[in-house]
């Protein structure tokens, strides 16, 4: 089996400074992702592999060029795909397309890591390529339970006040279908369907659930804060978070 793993980050962000070059817990935010991938190969030595890293960022290039743990094979973003409403699965897609040119071979899995999602174990991935593999879908991503529910504690503005999201009879939370929040850590694609051209969800998608971080989105600065906050407590009580910051040398 032979895996692409892509690393995507652009330049600048409108919430927050730069993000993807900065420093998380006084290490680089994107070294936290290139060593969950070292530590999840040196677990499977004979795998075959290709690491990409995608951006319009010189920055956030050179410095993933420079990251002590892993060899990367460097892809300078098309401008055509900077913008920040182009979709995530385009310019994965765009790194398939170029590895597989530059490597002059094909990928069996796709397994994107996203930089602004530090917080994951290599268990996590272990488990993503797994069902991967297992169940044969197009898109296997990562999810974790959702706080709220749309069935029951969720609502919507109407023309007159507001109302349940999805219209139900359920009197307790426990009664409704139980709801995932896509916090887009992990993903695994089928290569062909990523030259589709499609959505994550637009084809078979299956689901791991990964340890409840309270899902922060880094799109605002007091999000970096509150994340380096769970960040230091779930480094101090769990190994495997732990391990993967203290991989990074």
């Amino acid at each position: 089996m032979r895996i692409l793993f892509t690393v995507c980050g652009r330049a600048g962000s409108k919430g927050i400074k730069n993000k993807n070059i900065r420093d998380f817990l006084g290490k680089p935010l994107a070294y936290y992702t290139v060593s969950a991938i070292d530590l999840y190969l040196k677990q499977h030595e004979d795998m075959e592999y290709d690491i990409a890293v995608n951006s319009d960022s010189d920055k956030l290039l050179e410095l993933m060029d420079n990251n002590p743990m892993r060899s990367v094979e460097l892809i300078v973003r098309d401008l055509s795909l900077a913008g920040d409403i182009v979709g995530k699965t385009a310019v994965v897609s765009n790194c398939l397309l170029e590895m597989e040119k530059r490597k002059g071979i094909k990928y069996d899995i796709v397994v994107d890591l996203d930089i602004t999602s530090p917080l994951r174990r290599v268990k996590d991935i272990d488990e993503l390529i797994k069902v991967h593999v297992a169940q044969k879908p197009d898109v296997t991503t990562s999810v974790t339970t959702a706080r709220r529910n749309p069935y029951f504690n969720q609502v919507k503005k109407v023309s007159k006040g507001v109302k349940k999201v999805i219209d139900s009879n359920y009197t307790a939370r426990q009664q409704a279908p139980e709801i995932f929040d896509m916090n887009a850590s992990l993903y695994a694609y089928s290569p062909e369907f990523l030259k589709s051209g499609k959505g994550v969800l637009d084809g078979y998608c299956e689901a791991i659930e990964m340890f409840d971080t309270a899902v922060l989105d880094l799109d605002h600065e007091n999000d970096f804060e509150l994340m380096e906050v769970i960040a230091e407590y779930l480094f101090e009580k769990y190994e495997d978070f732990k391990e993967i910051r203290y991989n990074i040398r």
